[in-house]
């Protein structure tokens, strides 16, 4: 039986672009972490005591057997993350140059579709509804399967190098 998320681990080939991606654009911040045998790093929400949920990977360990890291979410189709705030959010997506997509309609919580820097596609579905369904963007409506538009040059702005 099956109670919730525990965790979402992803594997990146740079850890300091993914936890500043997490932290400016989510708001995220990083929790304990044993001390394991590989770079890393867990991140939670900014609330106390909620727990890491995403589990995040560097290192000779993120490439496993293949010799490269991966980027986009495989067999994952996305991740979907529980947000306050959606007007914020896109405007926060918006001023950091970043793509996304989105469904703002009155019968659904409204979503944004982002990438982080690895690829992996984060559906942030707000759990308020707002007084006024919030304007779509044009040309900016989600359309399942199409992944077309993550452009990775728009997410060296979390690299230490840039």
């Amino acid at each position: 039986m099956v109670l919730n998320l525990f965790h979402v681990a992803i594997r990146t080939a740079d850890l300091d672009a993914t936890r500043a991606f997490y932290g400016r654009v989510l708001g995220m911040v990083e929790a304990e972490r044993p001390n394991l045998p590989f770079p890393g790093a867990w991140l939670r929400p900014p609330v106390a005591g909620t727990p890491a949920i995403l589990h995040v990977y560097a290192g000779e360990a993120a490439s496993g057997s293949e010799g490269a890291v991966p980027s986009g979410g495989a067999a994952v189709d996305h991740v979907s993350l529980t947000v306050t705030g959606f007007e914020a959010l896109r405007e926060r997506v918006r001023a950091l140059g970043l793509d996304w997509r989105e469904q703002c309609r009155p019968d659904r919580p409204y979503q944004l579709f982002v990438f982080d820097p690895s690829g992996i596609l984060l559906e942030l579905t707000c759990d308020e509804q707002a007084e006024a369904v919030p304007a779509p963007t044009p040309g900016k409506q989600f359309r399942a399967g199409w992944r077309d538009w993550f452009d990775p040059s728009a997410y060296r702005q979390f690299s230490k190098a840039a």
